[in-house]
């Protein structure tokens, strides 16, 4: 992705000036939404190692990386919206971020709903925001929006349906 084109999470700024920094170690997200906000662009950009290297070390052990890169590559990012945040700013300890990430994956259009739970933890003498759990929201199903048991599942998880949610 070119640092010049508009960043994927919708923050009405370039990628260089936005998510990159966080993506490529450059710099670190003082608010858990940042945090968020790069997660989704390192979903749209291919750069899962972010997605990895951002989950809490105390569950990145059960990080599906292939399925979560092979859900990045294999959908059409086409948005994400920011619907509410919980504290997650500094001095906090813990922060909540209310998203909808919409994407289309074998034609079929889907809206990934998550209230994503953060954690700021100790890290080298400073701290660091880092993804700890989140739970689905819940839409309607429809049933040619069924997700296959072979699929990502649709919480982020980065595990295959019938291993996560399934």
């Amino acid at each position: 992705m070119k640092s010049e084109a508009r960043c994927p999470c919708d923050s009405g700024r370039s990628y260089g000036e936005c998510c990159k920094l966080f993506i490529s170690g450059a710099a670190l997200p003082d608010t858990a939404e940042k945090l968020m906000r790069s997660r989704y662009s390192a979903y749209v950009a291919g750069e899962i190692d972010h997605v990895e290297r951002t989950c809490d070390p105390e569950s990145r052990d059960s990080f599906d990386k292939e399925a979560a890169l092979s859900w990045a590559k294999e959908s059409e990012w086409l948005g994400l919206q920011i619907i509410a945040t919980r504290e997650g700013n500094s001095g906090d300890k813990t922060g909540e971020v209310e998203f909808k990430a919409r994407y289309r994956r074998d034609g079929k259009e889907t809206v990934h709903h998550e209230v994503s739970l953060f954690k700021f933890l100790p890290v080298n003498g400073g701290g660091q925001w880092f993804y700890s759990d989140g739970r689905d929201i819940l839409q309607p199903m429809r049933s040619e929006q069924r997700t296959g048991r072979n699929d990502p599942c649709p919480c982020g998880s980065g595990k295959k349906f019938k291993k996560c949610c399934g």
